[in-house]
C-alpha cells in the first residue's frame, strides 16, 4: 500500500500589468477572454456559489480536471475560489485561491495567494506555483496584444 500524507502550502505570486483593473478582471471573468490564457471551460459560471469546471490535456499527457467554486467576488477588486485538482482521476490537491487586483499608476498589480493540500506526493507546491507563474505570463501576454 502507498503512503498517503499532505503536504500543506501557501504561495504568492505577484504581477503588474499595463491593463486597468477591469480589463484584468474581465480576463478572469468572461468565459471566451479567459480560454485565451486558461483551459476552456466545459461549465462556467462566474458568481459567487458558481462553478468554473474543466477536463482536458496534452494528446499523450494526463487528463487534468479542475473544479471550482466562487467565494467571493468584487468586480474589478477580489476574486476567492476554492478548487480540485484531479490527475486521471485521482485526486492531487485542493486549494484555496485568492486573487487581489490593485490598481497602480499605469495599470493593475495583481497578487494571487493560493493556500493547498497537495496529495501523496502526486503533486507539489513547486510544481504548482510553477505553473502559476505560466498561467500569470501568459495572461499577461493576453492583456498586452488586446491593448
Amino acid at each position: 500500500m502507498n503512503e498517503r500524507f499532505i503536504k500543506h502550502a501557501t504561495f504568492v505570486v505577484e504581477r503588474t500589468y499595463a491593463a486597468s483593473p477591469e480589463r484584468v478582471y474581465q480576463a478572469w471573468s468572461d468565459p471566451i477572454a479567459k480560454s485565451k490564457w486558461f483551459s476552456k471551460p466545459d461549465i462556467f459560471d462566474f458568481q459567487v456559489g458558481g462553478r468554473e469546471y474543466s477536463s482536458g490535456g496534452p494528446p499523450e499527457g494526463p487528463i487534468f480536471t479542475f473544479n471550482a467554486s466562487y467565494q467571493e467576488l468584487v468586480p474589478e477588486q477580489r476574486i476567492v475560489y476554492t478548487y480540485t485538482l484531479d490527475s486521471n482521476g485521482t485526486r492531487i490537491s485542493v486549494s484555496i485561491t485568492s486573487v487581489e487586483l490593485i490598481k497602480v499608476e499605469g495599470g493593475t498589480k495583481l497578487i494571487f495567494t493560493e493556500q493547498g493540500s497537495y496529495f501523496d506526493g502526486h503533486d507539489t507546491p513547486e510544481e504548482r506555483e510553477h505553473g502559476t507563474n505560466i498561467m500569470l505570463d501568459t495572461l499577461g501576454k493576453v492583456l498586452d496584444e488586446e491593448e
